[in-house]
C-alpha cells in the first residue's frame, strides 16, 4: 500500500492542529480566558492515539516490506557489483598477465632478430674474407703468371738477339775455308 504526500501532509495537519487546540489560547477581547483540560480534549487526544496506533499497525508491515525489500534490493546491487569488480579484476588480471607474456614474446623475437642479423653478419664477413683470399690467390697466381711469361718472352728476346749477334759475328769472322773444315767435322759426326 503506497501512501501519497497529500495522505502523509494531511495526517501532519491534522496532528500540528491537535498541538494548538490542546494549549491555551490567548484570550480574545471579551473572553475570560482558558478553561483548562476540557473533556472535547481527552476525546481528541484518545482519537489521535487510535489513530496514531491504527496507522502504526496498519503501516508496520508495507513500510517493513517496503524497507526490507529495499534493504534487498541494495544488497543484491552489492552482490551484484561486487561480483562485476570480482570478474573486471580477473579480465584485468588476465589482460596484465597477456601483456606480460607479450612483452616477454617481443623480448623474444627481437633477441631472436638480433641473433639472426649477428648469425647474418657473420656469415657475410666470413664470405667476404674468403672472396679476399681467393682474389688474393688470384692475383698472386696472375702476377707470378706474368711473371713467368714477361721471363720467358726475355729469355727468348735474349737468345734471339744473342743468336743474332753470333750469326752476324761468325759471318764475319768464318772465311770458305773455316766453312768446309766445318762440314766436313759435322759429316764426320753425323756418319760415325
Amino acid at each position: 500500500m503506497r501512501l501519497d504526500k497529500k495522505y502523509w501532509g494531511g495526517l501532519l495537519n491534522e496532528g500540528s492542529n491537535f498541538q494548538w487546540e490542546a494549549q491555551p489560547q490567548h484570550p480574545v477581547h471579551g473572553d475570560a480566558g482558558s478553561k483548562g483540560w476540557v473533556k472535547t480534549d481527552t476525546y481528541r487526544v484518545m482519537n489521535f492515539a487510535v489513530l496514531a496506533i491504527g496507522l502504526f499497525l496498519v503501516l508496520k508491515k508495507p513500510a517493513s516490506q517496503a524497507l526490507s525489500g529495499r534493504i534487498q534490493g541494495i544488497k543484491e546491487q552489492l552482490e551484484e557489483l561486487e561480483e562485476k569488480k570480482n570478474a573486471a579484476e580477473a579480465k584485468l588480471a588476465e589482460y596484465d598477465a597477456k601483456m606480460a607474456e607479450l612483452d616477454k614474446e617481443a623480448e623474444a623475437l627481437l633477441a631472436e632478430y638480433i641473433k639472426k642479423g649477428e648469425d647474418a653478419k657473420a656469415s657475410i664477413l666470413k664470405e667476404a674474407e674468403a672472396a679476399a683470399e681467393r682474389l688474393k690467390e688470384q692475383a698472386s697466381k696472375n702476377i707470378e703468371y706474368e711473371f713467368l711469361q714477361a721471363k720467358a718472352e726475355l729469355k727468348a728476346e735474349i737468345v734471339e738477339k744473342a743468336l743474332a749477334k753470333a750469326e752476324a759475328i761468325i759471318k764475319e769472322k768464318i772465311d770458305s775455308e773455316d766453312q768446309e773444315k766445318l762440314v766436313d767435322e759435322y759429316l764426320a759426326k753425323v756418319v760415325a
